[in-house]
């Protein structure tokens, strides 16, 4: 058996695929169902390996129409696995300095909460909702309800600060959505961060987002054990 974790190896088979079936930027790749089946692996991992060529550029997941490639194939010639293996080697410290930071946002937002905020983050949470009933991971409403977060604390410094951690922040939830059952799980403790941003419970909401946060910190540290 190989040591290498199974998401490297599925990456690599999936650059193998493109270039032998000599995809073009803008051709849509098989179905996560269809490239399980190819490849002999779950459709987990598919989605895992799909999510690294999607935070590096290389697909792009158009929900309800299909995947499709973004860049030449030749582009992808020793560089997927090593960028993902680069972009997972910085999670933990990404995580370290979200637990720094959205804990304080939450506890700002508590107090400094709007109604446009309130829905901003609620429809976050409705569209991660619908991802999740459409047998997604619910990437893109976790994304906005983090975003409506930080902008619901009204502090432009922190908010800048967001912005640069933004795309390594993505990255980070991206790697614990793809898990079986993190969805339905991620979404219950942003609904436990949200009701106390409703009730104006500022120690709440800081609790309830660092509790959020350690979570999926320990999953990935738990991922490095076992890789």
């Amino acid at each position: 058996m190989s040591s290498r974790p199974l998401y490297e190896r599925v990456v690599q088979r999936l650059e193998e695929l493109i270039r032998t079936e000599e995809l073009r930027p803008g051709d849509r790749l098989m179905t996560e169902r269809e490239l399980a089946q190819k490849l002999g692996v779950s459709r987990t991992s598919i989605r895992q390996a799909l999510t690294a060529l999607r935070v590096r550029g290389i697909v792009e997941v158009r929900h309800g129409d299909g995947i499709y490639l973004v860049r030449e194939a030749g582009e992808l010639v020793g560089t997927l696995a090593e960028g993902l293996i680069e972009s997972h080697k910085h999670l933990p410290a990404i995580n370290e300095v979200r637990e720094a930071v959205e804990p304080k946002a939450a506890r700002l937002a508590a107090l400094r909460r709007t109604d446009a905020d309130l829905a901003a983050l609620r429809a976050g949470l409705a569209r991660m909702r619908e991802e999740i009933a459409a047998g997604r991971p619910g990437i893109d409403g976790d994304a906005a309800f983090h975003r409506a977060l930080v902008a619901a604390a009204h502090n432009e410094v922190l908010s800048a600060v967001w912005e640069q951690l933004a795309p390594g922040a993505d990255q980070s939830s991206q790697a614990s959505l793809v898990r079986v059952g993190r969805p339905q799980r991620s979404l219950g403790e942003h609904e436990r961060v949200l009701d106390a941003i409703a009730a104006a419970d500022a120690e709440g909401a800081e609790l309830a987002m660092r509790l959020h946060v350690r979570d999926f910190s320990d999953l990935e540290m738990v991922d490095r054990r076992e890789s």
